[in-house]
């Protein structure tokens, strides 16, 4: 049988158009981040996340350096969206998640952004930095419907994301790749502004796993439904690993698929930051390699550290 994606069924069936609508009223109050902080953006009155009522895209492109169930052979359609509800001191695309480089599109061209990367023969659509732009997916979504457009969504966050939201999301989002950060609200005050993120997240990816489940692929290895959970290993334990790996492999499933990330290295601010001004060593990432087989979860990739231990040896994932 074949794969059809949510938001087709909730199309027929007319839950689309009353998400739709709901988006409309939370974007005129914004509820759509757990931040809550009421500004009208459908009247572009700006929060913690300067973005106002239409999308704001950085860039879009076939990518091909996701994990392999996401990017396949023909990769994954990644629109990335400008700013963001958080403000990590070490983000590596901090020109866009804070900066805010990128351009304001209609609702018409993001949907036709989507159909573009689908004529490019990408395995699904992959929206990157969506927690803040719920409500504008949602809003292009039956443009792209209208004409033709069939292939999976992938919502791919920090995992700082309001039950509002997700709830909006399902029955919409097929494929969840949400990160899970810390799980002290100590350093997630520090080193990004959102001291509720511990609890946040955890009630996301619980959601989330409501949702969708574990991870489905097709004949050829190719994501159609589930989540996959990613975590970047800090230097300094400043990431809490076990902390994060015992709650996905108690609270969520061992069956979960992980992707474990070994790609950190100061970027913006961390020059000023001296527990966070050096890559990954291998002992540290051996460590998180150890607690991950301590809690069972043998299900998903990891990266690799270069000879050096000073960084990851490109986009290299192994399965676990």
């Amino acid at each position: 049988m074949a794969f059809e994606p949510s938001y087709l069924k909730s199309s027929r069936s007319g839950r689309l158009d009353e998400k739709c609508r709901e988006a409309e009223e939370l974007l005129s109050s914004c509820r759509l981040c757990p931040r809550q902080c009421g500004a009208d953006r459908a009247r572009n009155q700006k929060g913690f996340c300067r973005s106002g009522r239409l999308p704001i895209v950085s860039s879009y492109n076939a990518h091909m350096g996701e994990e392999p169930p996401i990017s396949g052979s023909q990769g994954s359609g990644t629109i990335f969206f400008a700013n963001c509800n958080m403000a990590c001191v070490y983000c590596q695309n901090w020109p866009i998640s804070q900066l805010g480089q990128g351009q304001e599109v209609s609702f018409d061209r993001l949907a036709g952004m989507m159909l573009e990367l689908q004529e490019r023969g990408c395995h699904n659509i992959n929206f990157v930095t969506p927690s803040h732009m719920t409500a504008q997916i949602l809003l292009a979504l039956p443009i792209a419907i209208e004409q033709g457009f069939n292939l999976p969504l992938v919502y791919n966050s920090s995992g700082y994301d309001s039950l509002n939201s997700l709830k909006l999301m399902d029955g919409v989002v097929d494929i969840y790749l949400p990160d899970i950060r810390y799980c002290d609200p100590e350093e997630s005050k520090k080193y990004s502004q959102a001291p509720d993120y511990p609890e946040v997240c955890r009630a996301a990816l619980k959601e989330m796993w409501r949702q969708t489940g574990e991870l489905q692929t097709d004949q050829n290895g190719i994501a159609q439904r589930g989540m996959i959970v990613r975590h970047l290993v800090l230097p300094n334990r400043l990431s809490q690993t076990r902390e994060a790996l015992t709650f996905l492999s108690n609270e969520i499933s061992p069956a979960l698929h992980l992707s474990l990330m070994a790609q950190y290295f100061p970027a913006h601010q961390t020059k000023s930051i001296p527990e966070l001004d050096r890559r990954l060593n291998k002992e540290e990432y051996r460590q998180a390699l150890d607690w991950l087989e301590e809690m069972g979860l043998e299900n998903g990739w990891h990266q690799e550290l270069d000879d050096s231990g000073g960084g990851p040896a490109g986009r290299i994932v192994r399965e676990l």
